[in-house]
């Protein structure tokens, strides 16, 4: 059996040495895993299950990733919210995307639930702060909780989100802010319309997402096809 030799993706900021000078607004101020005292709460409120190794540290759900250390806001799971906006039906469908600054590919707007905010208000403001869009008014349909195969992504500190579909009969202006550097309404018949619109504009999307959209096109064919449209 071969060594595990994983890579150690802490950025310079997050480093012990950093973090006794200086915490990041977006990150929490233990260096490691042991100096996290609220293991029992976080299991309990964790969207997706996840158990603690021998040292007490928290274990991706998915297993070995190839990379420790920490380059999210919290070790362990940091729940993020997604909403999934589309507008029209069948092949004049449109989908909500926007570019994203620390990866420029073409993702879902949504981003981190900040400390004692739920799902449904992350969804709101991440929309609203990414692309001026506010569905407040606006009740989704939510789709699931998953481990999302972020980037940023290690063995003892990981993303997983709460994706949501949000339904508008046509397309409204969408203008990039915060993290976002474009805001873009795509194609979506299906994956492959979405894929090949992205590439010809020269841009990629961003594989994690994949999952997500794909869920909500099968939802959008079920109420669809129920409808009577198909």
């Amino acid at each position: 059996m071969s060594e595990y030799t994983p890579v150690d993706i802490t950025p310079p900021e997050l480093h012990p040495s950093a973090l006794a000078r200086h915490v990041p607004a977006w990150a929490e101020a233990a260096a490691t895993p042991a100096d996290v005292h609220d293991w029992d709460r976080r299991q309990a409120a964790a969207l997706v299950p996840f158990q603690l190794d021998h040292r007490g540290w928290p274990m991706n759900p998915r297993g070995r990733t190839g990379r420790i250390g920490r380059n999210l806001g919290k070790w362990g799971e940091n729940q993020a919210a997604d909403p999934i906006v589309v507008a029209g039906t069948g092949d004049q469908r449109r989908l909500l995307l926007i570019t994203r600054d620390d990866i420029h590919q073409e993702a879902i707007p949504g981003g981190m639930v900040d400390p004692g905010e739920k799902a449904p208000a992350a969804l709101v403001r991440e929309l609203r702060e990414e692309t001026g869009i506010d569905l407040a008014g606006h009740r989704p349909v939510i789709l699931g909780t998953d481990l999302v195969d972020d980037w940023r992504n290690s063995d003892n500190a990981w993303v997983c989100s709460t994706s949501a579909l949000y339904m508008l009969p046509v397309t409204v202006t969408a203008i990039a802010a915060d993290d976002a550097l474009d805001a873009t309404w795509w194609p979506f018949g299906s994956l492959d319309e979405l894929d090949a619109a992205i590439t010809a504009a020269g841009r990629t999307l961003y594989t994690a997402h994949r999952p997500l959209l794909h869920r909500a096109l099968a939802h959008l064919a079920d109420a669809e096809g129920h409808g009577g449209s198909r």
